[in-house]
């Protein structure tokens, strides 16, 4: 696919936004790239198109956040995902694995629940660490590149 360029934090949260569009409860977003790339961005972007209202951060330290979609959202999320309220997404969960060693410091957070699980739409980044977990799930890759002129690049 065509690269995307993102010239600046709100052009990432933007692509982000529309990109939610796209998503579907069980989806897994695989975010590759280097530190300060934009996947945290993204990720919040993805957060705002779905409707979450609490303010998303970056879980390096907690390793996972869990957001719900709100009510009020579910119904458009499913229309757009052309299935019922009961296979809609319900919750977001947002993951970084940029500190961990392997995948059995999250298999003890309970990790597996989310992944794949056909109400939560889950965002990993850095997830070289985890393929473990991510066998026999449905998962869409985007790669971020950092440019010298602060843009970024987005390919999906």
């Amino acid at each position: 696919m065509n690269p995307t360029i993102l010239k600046n934090e709100q052009a990432t949260i933007d692509a982000g936004a529309a990109f939610a569009r796209k998503l579907h409860g069980g989806d897994v977003v695989l975010l590759h790239g280097e530190l300060g790339a934009g996947k945290t961005t993204f990720a919040k972007g993805i957060a705002k198109g779905l409707g979450v209202k609490e303010t998303v951060t970056s879980p390096t330290f907690a390793l996972m956040g869990v957001y719900p979609i709100p009510d009020d959202e579910i119904p458009r999320l499913a229309s757009l995902a052309r299935d019922d309220t009961t296979g809609a997404a319900h919750q977001l969960c947002h993951i970084d694995t940029y500190r961990l060693k392997n995948a059995d410091e999250l298999r003890a957070i309970g990790v597996e629940d989310y992944i794949g699980d056909p109400h939560t739409i889950t965002i990993i980044e850095w997830p070289e660490k985890i393929k473990p977990l991510l066998k026999g799930k449905k998962t869409i890759s985007l790669t971020f590149t950092h440019k010298k002129d602060n843009t970024r690049t987005l390919v999906v």
